[in-house]
């Protein structure tokens, strides 16, 4: 009986390292050409998952679409596979100045700071859907922060959820 213990002890922390793994990380498929030339269609990228909280001034981070007219859900987040997915780089965080790019659509002034709770997030392309149309992002509508790019998938049926950019 011993033995059966020692053996399963191994193989019970490797379960459990991948549970807690799964919960804390994904892995996404980049769909768009906002972020272009940072990503691509096709890219794939490790996302650690947090709050807009945890966010700091130029990380790519994943969030949830916008509704139209740039209204936000309320709800808590969806499952990552369970909804559509936008990628931008986070430009301006809670205290710093609000971009000039953003100004208009968020009704802000020269010398306006970011409000507690919000982020401002932009496509790297030229061509993006982002805080530009939207407004401030609610840090409660953040997947997570990419960690970093995945080599792409040899697979046919892509593995992670895709994202649009």
């Amino acid at each position: 009986m011993r033995r059966v213990m020692i053996l399963l002890a191994p193989i019970a922390a490797l379960v459990a390292g991948l549970v807690v793994a799964r919960r804390r990380f994904v892995i996404v498929r980049i769909s768009g050409t906002s972020m272009l030339p940072t990503y691509r269609t096709g890219d794939r990228v490790l996302v650690r998952r947090t709050t807009g909280a945890g966010v700091g001034r130029g990380q790519v981070v994943v969030l949830q679409t916008a509704l139209p007219g740039g209204k936000w859900r309320t709800e808590p987040l969806p499952a990552p596979g369970a909804a559509r997915w936008f990628i931008k780089r986070a430009v301006a965080v809670p205290g710093d100045p609000v971009p000039a790019q953003v100004m208009a659509r968020v009704g802000a002034s020269p010398g306006d700071t970011v409000p507690a709770g919000r982020l401002v997030v932009l496509g790297d392309g030229p061509v993006s859907e982002d805080s530009r149309v939207w407004g401030y992002v609610p840090f409660d509508r953040v997947l997570g922060v990419v960690v970093r790019g995945l080599a792409p998938s040899r697979e046919s049926g892509e593995s992670g959820d895709s994202v649009g950019s």
